[in-house]
């Protein structure tokens, strides 16, 4: 069993039965034994994106929070140790969103599932689809 925080895209690929998903995301995501969450950052990010470029995000915060309830995904809200966590994270990339998904999944000893390259170079607690 793993605690698994999914990366915003990969929820939204799983949701929209995008082909870009991985079979090996897929595999994680539809083993039950595994618990899934979602960062309320990445609804942020929905939202924000959505706003900014309307025709390439599907759902809005709204819409997506409940489809990801509805999935039985679990809702991690950020919180100040998650940023704290953020300190300690090499500066790979800028994407405020991004780090703050991977610093909540190493605040809470998480695995965390994205198909962004850059996120291997940040540990071994990413999984890269």
């Amino acid at each position: 069993m793993m605690r698994v925080l999914l990366d915003t895209h990969i929820m939204l690929w799983s949701m929209c039965g995008d082909p870009r998903l991985s079979s090996k995301a897929r595999a994680i995501i539809e083993d039950e034994s595994n618990e899934l969450y979602f960062s309320s950052a990445s609804l942020c990010e929905i939202s924000l994106k959505r706003k900014i470029h309307p025709g390439q995000m599907p759902v809005g915060a709204r819409e997506a929070r409940t489809a990801f309830v509805a999935n039985g995904y679990g809702e991690l809200p950020f919180e100040a140790s998650h940023a704290e966590a953020m300190d300690d994270l090499p500066m790979l990339h800028r994407d405020p969103f991004d780090r703050m998904i991977l610093g909540q999944a190493k605040a809470e000893g998480m695995k965390v599932l994205s198909h962004d390259n850059r996120f291997p170079g940040y540990g071994d607690f990413v999984i890269a689809v």
